[in-house]
């Protein structure tokens, strides 16, 4: 049971914090998509490589209290990267595709990464080591 309430409260902490994060990622996005030149995908990474960077400081620190020293950091980041290109392309499907509007593709795609990520950095990135 003690199980189960630590992982909804670093849920909870993550969402939090991921929300600063997707604030810093959809901020960056959006003011750069503003400009005519700019293409979506450049936008996309500038955002989501903010939000990344902010949002791995944050939890290391305050949610799953590692330092960033630790092979966590190393495992966080490789895991975004790898969702990074997934994520252009479902930006680029939904946008391109379907021509759903750019900031409301944005958003729905970053839901998708809150729920995904969490899950992936809970059970490997900021795994505490036995």
């Amino acid at each position: 049971m003690k199980k189960i309430l630590l992982q909804k409260k670093q849920f909870l902490l993550y969402c939090v914090i991921g929300a600063s994060g997707v604030t810093l990622d959809f901020g960056i996005y959006s003011l750069l998509v503003k400009n005519p030149a700019a293409r979506l995908s450049g936008a996309n990474a500038a955002g989501y490589s903010s939000g990344t960077l902010l949002s791995f400081i944050l939890n290391a620190r305050f949610n799953f209290r590692v330092t960033t020293k630790s092979p966590a950091a190393h495992k966080f980041f490789q895991h975004r990267v790898s969702w990074l290109a997934r994520f252009r392309r479902l930006l680029h499907l939904l946008i391109g595709r379907f021509n759903f509007d750019k900031y409301l593709s944005k958003f729905a795609t970053l839901i998708v990464v809150v729920l995904l990520q969490y899950n992936l950095n809970r059970l490997l990135s900021f795994r505490k080591a036995s």
